[in-house]
Order: structure tokens, then C-alpha cells, then sequence
């Protein structure tokens, strides 16, 4: 795979769209620390996010991922203690790609807070070398390798993916592009909820809701909270088939925006579905409470039984998934999202 290549079509398709809009290119540098396990993406010399993989967490991770004028996008928890944080689902660390069933393993699920006696259960995801990490004006290229485990150390996939990293004044794109080759003579993917590209976001960009729930206190405690302060939360999904709210979840096509508001800021968080992965156009598995995830794999519970999907490969089979996410300091119009999706299908 010629990554730069990629890239660089990518972008300048993408600044002929957006330059009139958005300004000018900003030069994005790319530090590796091999020591701190992560490598920073620094777009005009501020930390756009982190391609990190500690131990603590089972897959490789963006986090955090930060706005243009450098509020943090991504939910705090569990990687660091922040007031008025929910406390649910602490597998749900920045933006990353798993999956809930393959060949019988929880990948999606799995943390520190599985109990030692269920962790047979639960695959992992594991960092193994940074292949690429090249800057420059206006886009960067960050390609990694991993490989993904069951509990006794059996490889079952290894993962290949690159990392288009694009940024103007008040918009950044990543481009995702991650290809699973199986090591055992089959590997399924069975259909499953849980899946596939995700971000999990700061309490300001959830919808408002009153259920009670689990916060983090000033001190990093955990209090049970039985009716929410919605002040500060002002998130609102929008799907490319003008499905609004909570309702977006388990509907079905190309694109999806989340956007709202923090410290003044206006945001929106656009996920944009590639025609050539399987299972296009993606189900939405995308929750007012902070998760939003694009399933395309994902299909039976998402349409009530009508659809399902199990995947597999043989060995030494491949798959490709693709997906673009983009970062704006507006709200985006329809019109503006479609060039996007249209540029990158194409």
C-alpha cells in the first residue's frame, strides 16, 4: 500500500473543497515516544490527539482528540480523573476499531475490569511497531502495525493501518484505513452489536438526558448522581438521512454528525462510511449517553432481524475497512459533509 500516495490525493481533493471555507493548511508534526507508548500528533505546534497503546488499555487508541481551539473532544475517563465524567463502559477509550465476536472472542468489551476468571473470553489488540510517521503542510501519515490475540497468546489477525491526518483553521480530518489479513485457517467475524469504528465523547457533545448515572466527583470518587445537570450538555446527532436525536441509533447509511458546544466553542464530529467496506452503508450504534460507533459488520440487532451479516475469512485472506472523521469548530451543513463523503468515496 502506497500510503503517502493515498494521502496526498486525499488532501488536495479535500483543500480544493474546503479552502474557501476554512483558510489555510496548518503544518502537522508527528512525535514518536516509544518509551511513553504513543506518538503525538501536533498540528501547529498544539496536540491535535495521540496514537497511544499502554498496557492498561487492550487495543491501540487515538486519545485524546482535541478541538481546533484545543478543547478536548474524547471522554476523560479512564485515562484520567475529570469531574462530571460518567464512569460506565471503560472500554470506550478515545477514538479506536475493534469488534465484539471474532472467532468467538470479545474484543470490543474487554478492560481492566474484567474480573480475572472471565478474562478467557476476551481478546486483545497489541501494538507491535510504528511504520511510518512523516509531517508535513497541511497533512501527515502516521501507518502502524498490530496483531490481534485470544487470551493464550494465539494470533488471529495481524492489522495493518494508516493514519491520514489533514488540518485547516477550524477543520481536521483523519482518515482510517485498516486491513485485517487472518493467521488461522478461519477467522469469523459473527454479527455482532458491538463494532467497529468508535469515539466515545466528553460529557458536553452527549444529548441531554435525566436518568440517573455514575459520575466522577472532584476527587476522582465516584458518586451516584439521580438527576442530571444538563447545562453544559448540547449534543445532537444528524444522519445523512436527516434522522435527528436519539433516534439515529440503529438506522442506516453513509454519514453521521455529532455536534454541540464546549466553553463556547461549537462542534461537530462527522463519521464518514467507505462504499468498498463490508456491510456499506454502516448501521449506526450511536448512544446519547457519549458513544458514537459506525457497525458495518454489525447488522441483526440493528434492523430488528430483517438483516444479518457473519463475515469470515481463510487464511491468509484479507479485509480492508475505511473510515473518515473529521473534526470542525462548526456546525456542518449537508452540503459541505456530502463533498466530503462524495471526495472520499472517490
Amino acid at each position: 500500500m502506497n500510503y503517502r500516495t493515498t494521502g496526498l490525493l486525499a488532501f488536495l481533493c479535500i483543500t480544493g473543497l474546503l479552502y474557501a471555507q476554512h483558510g489555510t493548511m496548518k503544518p502537522i508534526e508527528l512525535s514518536v515516544h516509544e518509551a511513553e507508548k504513543k506518538v503525538d500528533v501536533m498540528v501547529d505546534g498544539k496536540l491535535f490527539t495521540s496514537y497511544i497503546y499502554p498496557d492498561n488499555v487492550k487495543k491501540p487508541v487515538l486519545w485524546p482528540l482535541m478541538s481546533p481551539a484545543g478543547n478536548m473532544l474524547t471522554r476523560s475517563f479512564p485515562m484520567i480523573n475529570k469531574e462530571g465524567d460518567r464512569t460506565d463502559h471503560p472500554h470506550h477509550v478515545g477514538v479506536w476499531l475493534n469488534y465484539g465476536d471474532v472467532n468467538g472472542l470479545d474484543f470490543w468489551n474487554n478492560s481492566e475490569a474484567i474480573p480475572p476468571e472471565k478474562r478467557d473470553a476476551y481478546g486483545c489488540i497489541y501494538h507491535q511497531s510504528v511504520d511510518k510517521a512523516e509531517g508535513g503542510q497541511g497533512s501527515a501519515l502516521l501507518a502502524t502495525s498490530a496483531v490481534w490475540k485470544s487470551p493464550d497468546e494465539t494470533e488471529l489477525l495481524k492489522e495493518q493501518s494508516s493514519f491520514s491526518f489533514m488540518a485547516m483553521d477550524d477543520v481536521r480530518i483523519i482518515d482510517r484505513t485498516t486491513t485485517l489479513t487472518a493467521l488461522l485457517d478461519e477467522v469469523k467475524f459473527t454479527d455482532n452489536k458491538e463494532g467497529m469504528f468508535a469515539i466515545r465523547v466528553a460529557r458536553e457533545l452527549e444529548l441531554p438526558s435525566d436518568k440517573p448515572t455514575d459520575l466522577m466527583d472532584a476527587h476522582g470518587n465516584v458518586t451516584r448522581v439521580e438527576k442530571m445537570d444538563n447545562t453544559l450538555v448540547k449534543g445532537d446527532y444528524r444522519s445523512a438521512e436527516g434522522v435527528t436525536g436519539a433516534d439515529v441509533w440503529g438506522t442506516r447509511c453513509r454519514w453521521m454528525e455529532l455536534s454541540g458546544e464546549i466553553n463556547g466553542e461549537q462542534i461537530a464530529l462527522v463519521i464518514i462510511d467507505h462504499p468498498s467496506n463490508v456491510g456499506y452503508p454502516t448501521y449506526w450504534h450511536a448512544r446519547g449517553y457519549g458513544l458514537f460507533a459506525a457497525n458495518t459488520l454489525g447488522q441483526k440487532v440493528f434492523s430488528g432481524g430483517e438483516n444479518e451479516l457473519n463475515f469470515s475469512l481463510k487464511k491468509g485472506e484479507s479485509v480492508t475497512f475505511r473510515y473518515r472523521l473529521v473534526v470542525a469548530a462548526e456546525d456542518m451543513s449537508d452540503e459541505i459533509i456530502n463533498h466530503l463523503a462524495d471526495d472520499y468515496a472517490n
